[in-house]
């Protein structure tokens, strides 16, 4: 008899492949979303029940000061405040990509109200600015950022009519960050009435700083975050 050719033993693995292990994804640009939704938020519905309820003896008299001025233009406070915070809970709606992928239709009216909101919110701000708390250095840094907002929302928006919708999302999402700045602002201020009684600093004095501040920091956040991926993942 002939010999039997051996065969290696039989195993019931499979050969092992090496994948490179997948990146996980990062979450801090959707968490900063969120929490800069939050703050905003809560500053319209604070600001809301200060200008529909009896005024109350105040913590602090900078912030006294700061609910009186808002006070004497209460209409059209809350004509902007309420259709801002509107705009501000459909973001992550709008930078959800399972919204975005499963519920097209949907997305397309998110985004159509955000165009909506955005230039009502922009055009009122502009209203507002009449009446600065912190003098011409808040006026200025209001006109430079909402022309910014409605410059982006404009150019997202004729893009979005085109068809680039890669483009579009990356001018949306520069409109939003600009937007935000509001929301970056906050704290900003409330530091400033906090320590005031050290600094001896007024809201007529540091209104306008606040702005710049919080502005400047979101707008930058914002850009980094459009050049640090490609158009197609905004």
């Amino acid at each position: 008899m002939l010999p039997q050719p051996s065969h290696p033993p039989q195993t019931d693995h499979l050969p092992q492949t090496n994948h490179p292990p997948q990146a996980k994804p990062n979450r801090l640009p959707w968490i900063t979303l969120i929490v800069l939704c939050v703050i905003a938020t809560a500053a319209v519905l604070r600001r809301a029940v200060v200008l529909l309820s009896p005024p109350s003896p105040p913590r602090f008299p900078d912030a006294a000061a700061l609910d009186a001025v808002f006070f004497a233009h209460r209409t059209m406070t809350l004509i902007h405040i309420l259709p801002a915070m509107c705009l501000v809970l459909l973001l992550p709606f709008w930078f959800s990509p399972r919204v975005r992928r499963n519920h097209a239709a949907a997305h397309r009216r998110i985004t159509q109200a955000l165009f909506a909101l955005g230039v009502f919110t922009g055009i009122t701000a502009l209203v507002m600015n009449t009446h600065p708390i912190g003098g011409f250095n808040e006026v200025a840094a209001i006109l430079l950022f909402d022309t910014l907002f409605l410059f982006s929302l404009a150019r997202a928006y004729l893009l979005w009519h085109r068809g680039n919708i890669p483009l579009h999302r990356a001018w949306m999402t520069r409109a939003f960050a600009v937007l935000l700045g509001i929301a970056t602002t906050r704290p900003v201020v409330g530091l400033f009435v906090a320590t005031s009684q050290l600094t001896h600093l007024h809201p007529q004095q540091f209104f306008g700083t606040a702005f710049w501040i919080g502005f400047t920091l979101t707008y930058i956040a914002g850009e980094a975050y459009i050049r640090s991926r490609p158009a197609t993942e905004l």
